[in-house]
């Protein structure tokens, strides 16, 4: 279904796909439990080009790969690479791809990924393009959802911090909107999700509603997803104090939440979570983290024509 195609927005997914893509998972997920070893992608390379920080998204990138029975090749810091002497990414992509069977990028550029699969003949999936997409995350995000909840549709999901530079909420709604979910926008004014997003939804007739109080939505959430506040992204860093300590979830608030909510976070967390919400048992975000690797295995051996 996906054989030979780029992975760039989560726009770009049917909900059919969508489905596909979870049903490989879920394969996946069970031959790891097994320890069973997977050749689907032996004599394959992947180039895992990040040009931007990152831990969950590139170990299980590579993870995914080499438990697949495929190679790694791989740029971990663009000052290692001929970014630094002013090479294009249109330029490097287009001798990386030489190199290998499927690209996985990050780079702090809205765009990038597009350009990238511009310039590429293999197949390119985006590992996060600036504050734009993180279309794996969202994937891995569903998957996450349909185990703690047992389906993904007829849920109230609430997504919480910040949501103008967050791309993971700015793939992650698309999704829950595939569904007919009832979805919170939960952020200060400042960090509201961006205006393009919300019309886009709003013109498919999503359930989406803005506020700016997470206890006023708590209570009816199925799911509490948490964003970090990303000081990187700010300008001004007076701003960054202002809104960094917006909402802290933690385990007085999940006492009062809705019976059985999922909190979900994309990790990782700065102090938006408080440590003493791990041990509440809908605490799913380590959880969550762990579904990015038969995630991202299906998406790698759905791409390359090897699921």
């Amino acid at each position: 279904m996906l054989g030979g195609k780029d992975i760039l927005t989560t726009e770009q997914l049917t909900r059919e796909e969508l489905e596909e893509i979870l049903r490989v998972t879920e394969r996946f997920d069970e031959a790891l439990s097994r320890r069973q070893a997977l050749g689907h992608m032996e004599g394959l390379i992947m180039a895992a080009l990040f040009f931007e920080p990152s831990t969950r998204t590139r170990l299980s990138f590579e993870s995914a790969m080499q438990r697949l029975g495929g190679s790694v090749i791989n740029v971990a810091d663009a000052k290692t690479s001929s970014a630094a002497k002013g090479e294009t990414l249109s330029d490097a992509i287009s001798v990386i791809q030489s190199y290998c069977d499927v690209i996985v990028i990050r780079h702090p550029d809205i765009g990038s990924a597009e350009e990238a699969a511009r310039a590429s003949e293999v197949p390119v999936i985006n590992g996060g393009d600036g504050s734009g997409q993180h279309p794996t995350q969202a994937l891995l995000d569903m998957y996450t959802i349909k185990k703690e909840k047992g389906r993904m549709e007829g849920l109230t999901v609430s997504l919480v911090g910040d949501l103008k530079h967050g791309r993971t909420v700015h793939s992650l709604v698309y999704l829950l909107a595939l569904y007919g979910n009832s979805v919170k926008l939960v952020s200060p004014e400042s960090l509201a999700m961006p205006g393009y997003i919300r019309e886009t939804l709003a013109a498919r007739g999503a359930d989406i509603e803005e506020v700016e109080d997470l206890g006023a939505v708590a209570g009816v959430s199925d799911v509490i997803y948490v964003t970090r506040v990303q000081k990187e992204r700010f300008q001004d860093l007076a701003e960054y104090e202002r809104v960094k300590g917006a909402y802290v979830v933690n385990a007085d608030l999940a006492g009062r939440s809705k019976e059985g909510v999922t909190i979900m976070h994309p990790l990782p967390r700065v102090d938006e979570i408080a440590v003493d919400t791990d041990g509440y048992s809908g605490a799913a975000y380590f959880r969550q983290a762990a579904n990015g690797v038969p995630t991202r295995m299906a998406l790698l051996a759905m791409v390359t024509g090897r699921a």
